[in-house]
């Protein structure tokens, strides 16, 4: 496959990309399909680009000026988006759900807003032209965290956390913040290797199955809940913010695409 045509768009927004050939596999294995993530070399990051032998690649969108671009790779009969970029000191790719019909960098990264975020956005009457930054009227964003300000303090008696992580449950970096409260949600057993959480019944079919897997370093987490948070946001790839009031955390809508179906929100 000739890349050339994918390095100059790339490095027209100021990246280097390099691009893998994909493992063999036996016949007998479905193919992997196509797969983004970020490196690092003596020169810095670079993207990190596995295609399989299928896939058609396309930019469909190139922002030079916001270091940001939209590629779409075709595979078989799907049809996967990513939004490739530079958010604050690093690069970072994001999966757009397939539903959102985006075509642009812009539209790309209102698809990654959830709900919760879009409506504050047009309640606080957020100009276009503001909607993308990390602090506006509606929200405060550090990497796929919002955090929008909610009218009401937390009830008296909630159970307040210090120093809490918050993590999608797939085994990065996580966000930490000085206060946070945690509400509802459905209760999972998490460990290493199933890190979007178990239900207590199917954590105790695994256990009729496997007896060693009691052994596996479980921990109980809400899967899903309401999560509420004030002080200092801290992450190593980010600024760290300051609320000086309750926030309601959302995540980005990455973990709604396919190519991103095994990220769950944990806290």
């Amino acid at each position: 496959m000739n890349t050339t045509h994918l390095n100059n768009k790339f490095a027209r927004m100021g990246a280097r990309v390099k691009f893998q050939s994909p493992p063999v596999m036996r016949p007998r294995l479905r193919p992997r399909m196509s797969s983004l993530d970020i490196q690092e070399d003596r020169r810095g990051e670079y993207f990190d680009i596995t295609l399989q032998s299928a896939a058609e690649p396309l930019v469909l969108d190139l922002q030079p000026d916001d270091r940001h671009l939209l590629l779409l790779i075709r595979e078989a009969e799907e049809k996967h988006k990513f939004l490739c970029g530079h958010d604050e000191r690093h690069w970072f790719v994001a999966a757009i759900p397939e539903k959102a019909p985006v075509g642009t960098v812009r539209q790309a990264k209102e698809a990654l807003k959830p709900h919760l975020v879009q409506v504050a956005q047009s309640e606080k009457r957020v100009a276009n032209k503001s909607r993308n930054r990390r602090k506006n009227a509606a929200f405060i964003r550090q990497g796929e965290w919002f955090f929008l300000p909610v009218p009401e303090q937390p009830q008296a008696g909630m159970l307040i956390l210090q120093n809490e992580p918050l993590t999608r449950g797939n085994g990065g970096k996580p966000h930490w913040a000085d206060y946070c409260i945690r509400t509802g949600g459905e209760t999972v057993l998490v460990s290493n290797r199933y890190r979007s959480g178990l239900s207590h019944i199917q954590y105790q079919r695994l256990i009729e199955k496997n007896s060693n897997a009691r052994n596996w370093n479980w921990r109980t987490m809400q899967r899903n809940p309401e999560v509420y948070v004030k002080g200092r946001i801290r992450h190593p790839d980010h600024k760290t913010i300051l609320l000086p009031d309750w926030h309601r955390v959302v995540m980005n809508t990455e973990n709604q695409s396919r190519a991103m179906r095994n990220v769950a929100f944990l806290d």
